[in-house]
């Protein structure tokens, strides 16, 4: 029922333990999301409760992605200000959680933020920080996120996009010096 409005307040035993927390996104940034727990309600003394709490964001990370650019954007156009996410908890450093974010999508499924964009090729996978090499779940969840990445690259999506033949032999035409040269003196003929 408490409401955690720091990385440094949120117990170690529940980063050790995993444990799911919610709470409503506020904003995107390079360094995570920015969001806003939401402890859970016991109907008189979460009344009670909200005057003393105090103001504050926790940073999530998405564990295991390195975002690019276009994964940012695409970030910002999903989710919506004061969107309820579930992150997982699996790691905490200095400021930041390492998290797994869920979003609910519709009334029984859930996607996982972190392999949607490593399926749709916005990010690389990255090493998962907080947890230990050598558990269990460390190497159950770097292999869904391989499996996530390796299905954009199969599809060529997102960064893994090669050109095609037809579009690597246009470049190459326009970007010859003589047609070049055709072009201008065209344009010149043109404004004579």
């Amino acid at each position: 029922t408490t409401k955690f409005t720091s990385a440094s307040d949120i117990p170690v035993g529940f980063v050790e333990k995993n444990v799911k927390l919610r709470g409503k996104v506020h904003q995107i940034t390079e360094k995570g999301l920015e969001v806003e727990h939401i402890p859970i309600s016991v109907p008189f003394i979460t009344s009670l409760q909200r005057k003393w709490q105090s103001k504050g964001l926790l940073l999530v990370r998405l564990a295991g992605v390195e975002l690019a650019p276009s994964g940012m954007a695409w970030l910002q156009q999903e989710l919506k200000p004061k969107q309820m996410v579930w992150f997982q908890l699996l790691g905490r450093e200095d400021l930041a959680l390492e998290c797994l974010v869920l979003v609910n999508k519709g009334r029984f499924l859930s996607v996982c933020l972190n392999e949607e964009i490593l399926r749709r090729g916005l990010g690389r996978t990255a090493r998962i920080e907080g947890l230990h090499h050598d558990s269990r779940l460390y190497w159950k969840l770097h292999k869904r996120l391989l499996r996530a990445e390796l299905k954009a690259l199969k599809k060529n999506k997102g960064i893994w996009r090669e050109e095609s033949y037809s579009e690597r032999i246009r470049d190459r035409i326009s970007n010859n010096k003589f047609v070049q040269t055709l072009k201008q003196f065209a344009s010149w003929l043109r404004s004579s």
